[in-house]
């Protein structure tokens, strides 16, 4: 399975990156309900910090800012589920098939690389800031007038 491909599907609701529950049953191999189901035949293993439902207007916004086709195939009134890195995790656990535990370790691999990404941009955002401050600094002993004798 491709990282990069992965890495497409998590999107960010709710200050989180979360996977929806469509993506995720179509990595898994199972349908959306099934993948459901499973998850509601075990909700004491899906507190809300991993897996919770959006909102209406989350949906909304969500969807309007990828390209979906998955609606056409969704109920109107459906609105998914989003699971966070740790609810992906528990997923493997409740379908309990090999192509599960496989999926997951290529999905939390995703988000792995997204956060050392956002990590590493966070460092270079301060390294750039450290630069500039040191240019400003520079400049000023450059630009005091020089002495007349």
């Amino acid at each position: 399975m491709q990282l990069q491909s992965i890495k497409n599907k998590i999107v960010e609701v709710r200050g989180q990156r979360v996977m929806f529950d469509f993506d995720l049953a179509k990595l898994y191999e199972v349908e959306t309900r099934v993948l459901n189901q499973a998850v509601k035949r075990n909700l004491d293993l899906f507190p809300e910090d991993f897996i919770f439902q959006l909102t209406p207007n989350e949906w909304k916004t969500v969807s309007s800012q990828i390209v979906m086709t998955y609606p056409l195939k969704r109920p109107k009134k459906a609105i998914p589920l989003v699971f966070t890195e740790h609810g992906v995790v528990m997923l493997a656990n409740v379908l309990k098939s090999k192509k599960a535990r496989l999926t997951s370790i290529s999905i939390v691999r995703a988000f792995i690389a997204l956060r050392q990404l956002a990590l590493s941009h966070k460092e270079l955002t301060a390294k750039l800031h450290q630069l500039e401050i040191n240019t400003i600094n520079n400049s000023k002993m450059f630009m005091k007038p020089l002495p007349i004798y």
